[in-house]
């Protein structure tokens, strides 16, 4: 069996990566993508610290299945606005969306 240790680094690990790629990328979609890798490091947590301090209950797991859902909400709308942007401007960059404020 593998111990809990273990899918905590992979969980941190793919947190700082996260964190990384949403403070260095320019574009959006990039970002996107880093905000998903920062929520899939949330939900190992949840499962893990479920099976760490309740063995036999379920709740860290219905918390992962509702945080994947609100995810996958997230990116659908996230991508409904990218397709906007880009019909509107021609390109998804940080940089260009300077024009969208007032």
């Amino acid at each position: 069996m593998i111990q809990i240790e273990y899918f905590l680094i992979v969980a941190a690990v793919m947190m700082f990566a996260g964190i990384f790629g949403f403070l260095t990328r320019r574009s959006t979609l990039a970002i996107l993508l880093s905000i998903e890798l920062m929520l899939n490091a949330t939900d190992i947590n949840f499962a893990v610290f479920n099976r760490l301090m309740y063995p036999a209950g379920h709740e860290g797991y219905f918390f992962s299945l509702f945080s994947i859902a609100i995810s996958a909400a997230e990116s659908a709308i996230a991508i409904a606005i990218m397709i906007n942007i880009y019909r509107q401007m021609k390109d998804i960059s940080i940089d260009k969306l300077q024009k969208l404020k007032w």
